[in-house]
């Protein structure tokens, strides 16, 4: 039957180890930065000892002086509450601070000391530097702020960790699409075995809405086959015996018979779970800011304390060295730097959360700002990836009559093109009209009788088998990528339907916004080049790649991006998922497969293509946002880092610690209240559309 099917979206049962294993291994999880700083740690870790290390850093803010100072408010006195901060703030330090600490020796042993170094320095000098206040051997006492600075790192890693472990769900989703079991034919007999035990040459019964077990050929029977979720081709294609069947694909309206010919590592999709795995386990080119700049202000702190040590030490100030060396590393913790980063990506994320996007990959989001191109997969993404009612053209003129015989034939019927048929009818307020005795035509289409005469529904197929010629107006909707269908009855032709994949309302203002942007917009698809063309045209789409298949698909990514134009992928489907695994950025629909949104690094929940722009948005923002906070921890260090050492002595200026931590918060402060600021980004389908109507009016 010439009908298109809509890209089946029912939830698929969770394959069971052999599923797994007929369909590939799990994938290696992402190496951040380069090297593995995170290797033996897990999300649930992070996770825990955030909540414990902020249990526990509450109280010592409160019990600690200078919040009680600044606030002005007198924490309740107890015997031993002068010991609740030094005492809680070494437990913070010895919980939550001992993962960095480790990381640091990894850091040190590689010989790139970074982020995990600088933050172990920081808490262990005030660490010690609590420690001394509370002996009395400073005149200071910062415990608070040690607690606060593990509380704060345990956090942004742990937002980092949830990120990595998304390979191997990608690869779970995608070997869901087999079932776990199989029926194998022996003779007149039928048995039920695992899909492991298939091998090449067997012969398995598929059911009616039925997954093929494995690759191979129509023996017997004949059906339409659901493709969608392999190919990416959103018509159902007709199958006979002869014809070649894919594993995972969906059979409808009939049964097969089908000689295995591929199973396990052989099939198309274990090959799919390949490529996603292969450009998952890609070592990613962008590396965090903050990386680089702790590194960098590492060794700045470490020089700077030694040469204030050295300095003052031969001057004869022994106490002053040693006062000055400490403050320098105070002040040079890196609190406001390590907030710099997290805190925008927490902010920014679940802003994002708010308006529809679910940031997954923080690399991800900060790639978005420098998209070039934007690629989007047609169906189901850009259109509802279901047919509509396009066209109704009558021999006698008489429209309505003819879509109610139409949708008479199909109202029994349950294949997605029948379902437009009807729909359409309703739409255009045509009454229906009753049949009896229908009957599906496997291939070719329908037919019922209809106030007591036979009527068919039908495509090509079935005007060739009845000898007849299609209406000459059907040729251009056939050229514009229609699937046209023609009614007869009393051996002539009454007139034509034309059916198309309906396009989103919001693809529009998407695709609309995208280049008031100045980006270009693209559209992967695999079906035909008059289909696509056909989208391309009346969506203003600048590109087109069309008849593309799952392999096809990572190298038209690739294809994209030469040149050094950074490329992100909108897509839906399992046969998305290598490309959005390859693109820079990959945006998945959130109604859409597991697989592809498990291969990607940003989620549009709302399912909404005007999404996409609030993304890039929100990216470009993120990153501005995180620049200022960099350049701003940057400075304040080259500024307060030599007045730290003691360079304004001889003028009378010598910064006492307890000031050092002062203008520590202060600088810790002032990148929170600008992180904030990011809260006011207008993101959403509304802020789209105002960009489309500004656009519109210009």
């Amino acid at each position: 039957m010439d009908h298109s099917a809509h890209e089946h979206n029912e939830p698929a049962s969770a394959a069971g180890t052999s599923a797994t294993a007929a369909a590939g291994g799990p994938a290696p999880a992402h190496d951040h930065g380069g090297h593995d700083r995170h290797a033996g740690h897990s999300v649930a870790m992070f996770r825990d000892k955030f909540w414990l290390s902020l249990a526990l850093t509450i109280p010592v803010i409160v019990w600690s002086g200078d919040p009680q100072a600044w606030l002005g408010y007198a924490a309740p006195v107890f015997p031993g509450s002068e010991l609740v901060p030094a005492l809680l703030g070494t437990v913070v330090f010895a919980y939550g601070g001992l993962v960095f600490i480790r990381g640091a020796r990894t850091e040190l042993w590689d010989r790139t000391p970074g982020m995990m170094t600088l933050i172990s320095l920081a808490i262990a000098v005030a660490f010690v530097t609590s420690w001394a206040g509370t002996l009395r051997l400073f005149d200071v006492e910062i415990w608070w702020e040690l607690a606060t600075l593990v509380t704060i790192m345990l956090l942004g890693h742990w937002l980092e960790m949830r990120s990595i472990a998304q390979a191997q769900g990608a690869l779970a989703a995608l070997a869901a699409l087999l079932p776990d079991v199989a029926e194998r034919v022996s003779g007149d007999a039928v048995e039920t075995i695992a899909i492991d035990r298939l091998a090449a040459g067997d012969v398995v019964l598929v059911r009616p809405g039925g997954r093929v077990p494995a690759d191979g050929v129509i023996v017997e029977g004949a059906a339409d086959v659901d493709e969608s979720m392999i190919t990416g081709e959103s018509q159902a294609v007709a199958k006979e015996p002869g014809a070649t069947v894919i594993a995972g694909t969906v059979v409808a309206g009939g049964s097969l018979r089908v000689r295995v010919t591929a199973v396990g590592e052989e099939t198309a999709l274990s090959g799919i779970m390949r490529l996603v795995a292969a450009a998952q386990a890609s070592a990613s080119r962008a590396q965090a800011l903050a990386d680089r700049a702790a590194a960098i202000l590492f060794y700045v702190a470490l020089v700077s304390g030694l040469m204030t040590l050295a300095f003052w030490w031969l001057q004869g100030d022994r106490e002053g060295a040693l006062v000055r060396t400490a403050t320098v590393l105070v002040i040079a913790c890196p609190h406001a730097l390590g907030l710099a980063i997290p805190l925008v990506i927490a902010i920014s994320t679940s802003l994002g959360a708010r308006n529809g996007l679910l940031v997954k990959d923080r690399l991800a989001l900060e790639r978005a700002r420098d998209v070039q191109v934007v690629i989007f997969d047609k169906t189901g993404t850009l259109t509802q990836g279901a047919p509509v009612l396009a066209a109704v053209a009558a021999v006698d003129g008489d429209d309505r009559r003819l879509l109610a015989l139409a949708a008479a034939v199909e109202a029994d019927s349950e294949h997605p093109i029948a379902r437009a048929i009807v729909e359409g009818a309703r739409g255009r307020g045509v009454n229906a009209v009753s049949a009896r005795r229908f009957e599906a035509l496997a291939g070719r289409g329908a037919r019922a009788e209809v106030d007591g005469r036979p009527v068919a529904v039908g495509g090509p197929r079935l005007l060739a088998e009845l000898g007849l010629e299609p209406m000459t107006v059907t040729d251009a909707w056939a050229a514009d990528g229609q699937t046209v269908l023609h009614v007869i009855a009393d051996g002539r032709v009454l007139g034509a339907l034309a059916v198309e994949d309906g396009i989103r309302p919001e693809s529009m203002e998407a695709v609309a916004a995208l280049h008031r942007m100045g980006i270009r917009v693209a559209m992967i698809t695999g079906d035909s080049q008059a289909v696509a063309g056909s989208v391309a045209r009346r969506l203003a789409i600048d590109e087109v790649a069309a008849e593309v298949l799952p392999a096809d698909k990572a190298d038209a990514v690739r294809a994209f991006q030469r040149g050094g134009r950074r490329v992100a992928m909108v897509g839906d489907g399992v046969n998305d998922a290598p490309a959005l695994a390859t693109a820079d950025v990959g945006i998945a629909i959130g109604a859409g497969t597991d697989v592809a949104v498990e291969s990607a690094g940003i989620v549009l929940v709302r399912s909404d293509p005007r999404d996409v722009v609030g993304a890039i948005r929100l990216s470009r923002a993120t990153y501005r946002k995180m620049v200022q906070n960099l350049v701003w921890a940057t400075a304040y260090n080259l500024l307060a880092i030599p007045v730290a050492a003691g360079v304004l002595v001889p003028w009378g200026v010598d910064l006492p610690m307890a000031v050092g931590a002062i203008a520590m918060s202060a600088s810790t402060i002032i990148v929170a209240a600008n992180a904030q600021l990011l809260r006011r980004v207008e993101l959403g389908p509304a802020a789209t559309a105002s960009v489309s109507a500004a656009q519109a009016a210009t």
